[in-house]
């Protein structure tokens, strides 16, 4: 008994009959419409003058709430309702206008079928309620008044009496029981209409993956920029306090570095951020925060890493026929964020006082960027950060999405030259090379070892 009262009177039974009345009430212009073309052909000049007059205006009125079906708002706005009264999960409708032809078909065969059994629960709902409440009223009202109020000559009796109420209160079931039959049929049936179509579900795994990519991006970015500096941050702050009384100038030159790499690092931290809260590169002043690139950017890097006590014995080729002012801007910016992740391995692994050989070169057709270092023979400083293990993944995807190659891992110290004492330990080597012209039509070669 519970169960049935649930089903006929619940709370989700409630909700989905607003949602009929909804649809009935949207429904009334077009059966206007209807009527007035309904109206001549029957001969009738009063608006719904009979039942049959009646069927025909909503007949010819349904056809014209298909066709305006079209606009691309229907489907959101139908979404919208279902949602908020249907209580059919999210995931199983769509967001959006329509953006195929069957997809804007299913849209008109929903509101076709939700205004239609709409403007029935609703007809019904006007009609049986009152005359309901006029059976139950029955009984009290004839012994008040003493008379059957007009009450037609054929149904005057005690018989009428005793039946008024029950026949009332079954309208009442019956309503109910249509009212929730016609909504859950709209709720079982939405999904199928207003549903994600294929067209649908591959928009919104593009989104997603556009979105995976930015976030991918970010988190190269933050990872490449804010870890090189607290790398280079600490190492420098741990040689300043080492030196602190031995060497003030190299102390000064130390905390000149912290400076300035911290205030860099806050600016392309601010830049990201941006991307993040407005969708553009944007700083704190609203404009463009460029991004730092090999040809602008380089020796003050190289200059940074240096006062943290790393030795870098760099060579940049830049000249011949394309000079840095030739590089291609994504060339020049990924470059400067490989060179920048290469030597942040190096005080990451390596430590300060162990030394580095970097060469940059460009040529008619690529951008060449090898780094070498010593391997460690001992366990890592306790002065550098530990933990990561993405940068040389983010060097590969770098190489990846420009077309190049990135070949990582140790070499032999006999194949190495100007890498300073190895001691026959062996180097660790990075070779990346960009094209300059875009990426080539089959897949690059890839290769990462880690030690």
């Amino acid at each position: 008994m519970r169960h049935a009262v649930a089903v006929l009177a619940g709370r989700r039974t409630r909700r989905r009959w607003i949602h009929l009345v909804l649809g009935g009430a949207v429904s009334m212009p077009y059966v206007f419409v209807g009527s007035a073309l309904a109206g001549p052909l029957l001969g009738e000049g009063v608006m719904f003058g009979s039942f049959a007059s009646q069927l025909l205006s909503f007949a010819f009125g349904l056809p014209l709430a298909a066709v305006t079906a079209l606009f691309p708002l229907t489907r959101p706005m139908s979404v919208a309702a279902v949602r908020a009264l249907c209580d059919v999960p999210d995931a199983a409708l769509a967001d959006g206008p329509p953006r195929s032809r069957a997809a804007r078909g299913r849209t008109m065969a929903w509101f076709t079928l939700h205004l239609g059994l709409g403007g029935i629960v609703s007809g019904m709902t006007l009609a049986l309620v009152p005359f309901a409440a006029f059976l139950l009223a029955l009984p009290a009202t004839v012994g008040l008044a003493g008379s059957w109020i007009g009450f037609p000559e054929g149904l005057l009796g005690p018989w009428t009496l005793l039946l008024a109420p029950v026949v009332g209160a079954v309208s009442l079931v019956v309503l109910a029981g249509c009212a929730a039959g016609a909504g859950g049929l709209l709720a079982r049936w939405a999904p199928a209409l207003l549903g994600p179509t294929t067209a649908d579900r591959l928009a919104e795994a593009e989104r997603r993956a556009a979105d995976l990519a930015v976030r991918n991006r970010l988190a190269r970015e933050l990872h490449d920029s804010v870890g090189h500096a607290l790398s280079a941050v600490t190492l420098q702050a741990s040689a300043a306090r080492r030196l602190l009384d031995r060497d003030p100038e190299f102390v000064r030159e130390a905390l000149a570095a912290i400076e300035d790499t911290t205030r860099r690092t806050v600016g392309e931290l601010d830049a990201v951020l941006g991307v993040l809260r407005e969708g553009g590169e944007r700083g704190r002043d609203g404009h463009a925060a460029p991004a730092p690139t090999l040809d602008a950017d380089l020796d003050g890097l190289l200059r940074r890493t240096r006062a943290g006590g790393l030795r870098v014995d760099a060579t940049v080729d830049l000249g011949g026929p394309g000079d840095a002012a030739a590089l291609p801007a994504m060339v020049s910016r990924e470059g400067y964020r490989i060179v920048q992740e290469a030597l942040s391995n190096v005080l990451k692994h390596a430590g300060p006082g162990s030394g580095a050989t970097l060469h940059v070169r460009l040529d008619g057709s690529g951008l060449e960027i090898v780094a070498e270092n010593p391997l460690p023979a001992g366990p890592r400083p306790s002065a550098v950060r530990t933990g990561g293990g993405h940068g040389l993944r983010g060097i590969a995807d770098r190489a990846r999405l420009l077309g190049g190659t990135a070949e990582t891992g140790p070499a032999a110290a006999s194949d190495v030259s100007g890498t300073g004492g190895t001691g026959g330990t062996g180097v660790w080597r990075l070779r990346v090379r960009l094209p300059l012209h875009g990426p080539p039509t089959t897949t690059p070669r890839t290769k990462e070892r880690t030690p």
